[in-house]
C-alpha cells in the first residue's frame, strides 16, 4: 500500500525535486545552525573574498562528519528525508483535494511537530544539543539535559517518530476516496 501511493507521488519529477529541496534545507539548516556565529563572522567580513565566502559555507557540510555524533548525523538526515517527504505528500494530497485542509490540520501538526522535536535533537559531539541546551539556558534549565539518557537525542527519535505518524497519516488520506460516507 505505502509503495504503491508513494510510487504515485513521485512519479511526477516535480514532487521529487520538491522532497529533494526540502531534505536538502533541512539538512542544511541542521549543519549550519551550530555554526551560525562564525557564519556571521565569515559573511560580513571585508576581508574575506565573495568566492571564499561561497567556499566556507560548503566547507561546512563536512561539519556533519566531525561535528555530529553518528546517531545524531543519521538523525538529521532521517528527518530531513522524512520531512521532505512529508511535505511533498502533504502537497499532493492538498493539491488533490483543493480546498479540504480541515482534513488535514492533524498531520500537519504532527509533521510540523516531528520537525520540531527533531530541530531540538539536532547536536554536535563537542556541545550536546545544540537547540534544546541553548533554550533551556535561557529558564536555568540546561542540566536537565545530562540526565536523559541519550544526551537529548531522544528529542531526534520523537521526531522521527512524529514524522513517520505524519507520512502514514497523509498516506491513509490520499488512499481515502474523496466522497463522504454514508452511515
Amino acid at each position: 500500500m505505502w509503495q504503491g501511493q508513494l510510487g504515485t507521488v513521485f512519479a511526477n519529477p516535480v514532487y521529487i525535486s520538491t522532497a529533494i529541496f526540502i531534505a536538502w534545507a533541512v539538512v542544511t539548516f541542521a549543519i549550519l545552525l551550530p555554526n551560525i556565529q562564525l557564519i556571521g563572522v565569515v559573511l560580513f567580513s571585508d576581508t574575506v573574498s565573495a568566492i571564499e565566502k561561497v567556499y566556507f559555507l560548503f566547507s561546512l557540510y563536512g561539519s556533519i562528519g566531525t561535528n555530529f555524533t553518528l546517531v545524531s548525523a543519521l538523525s538529521a538526515v532521517v528527518i530531513a528525508v522524512l520531512f521532505g517527504i512529508n511535505v511533498t505528500l502533504l502537497l499532493y494530497y492538498i493539491r488533490r483535494v483543493r480546498g479540504a485542509a480541515s482534513s488535514i490540520r492533524s498531520t500537519g501538526v504532527a509533521g510540523i511537530s516531528g520537525l520540531i522535536s527533531g530541530v531540538l535533537g539536532l547536536g554536535c559531539a563537542a556541545c550536546g544539543t545544540f537547540v534544546l541546551t541553548s533554550a533551556l539556558a535561557l529558564v536555568g534549565a540546561a542540566g536537565i539535559i545530562t540526565y536523559l539518557p541519550f544526551k537529548g537525542v531522544e528529542f531526534g527519535f520523537i521526531g522521527i517518530g512524529l514524522l513517520l505518524y505524519s507520512t502514514y497519516s497523509i498516506i491513509q488520506k490520499i488512499n481515502s476516496p474523496l466522497v463522504c460516507r454514508v452511515e
